[in-house]
């Protein structure tokens, strides 16, 4: 299955907690679209969060993050892990 990663920006910054629960909600909605959240990074200062996921497309990445709580991803890319 494609692997994505995903980047959100939050203006006024993020808090780790936050994104702890918004993922913990991605991981309850994941499997009505056949996705796979496996981890994420966060720069709370800068209010970034990177997602990585498995999903048979971008969209169905997305639509799980609309429907778990809104916060759908700036951008989405298609990547390929390397060691």
């Amino acid at each position: 299955m494609p692997l994505y990663m995903d980047v959100h920006t939050i203006a006024d910054g993020v808090a780790m907690a936050d994104v702890a629960q918004a993922h913990k909600a991605d991981l309850q909605h994941q499997g009505r679209h056949d996705v796979s959240y496996l981890r994420y990074w966060v720069d709370e200062s800068q209010g970034t969060i990177f997602c990585l996921v498995e999903a048979p497309s971008a969209e169905a990445a997305a639509a799980v993050h609309r429907e778990a709580h809104g916060l759908v991803a700036d951008q989405i890319f298609q990547v390929q892990e390397g060691s």
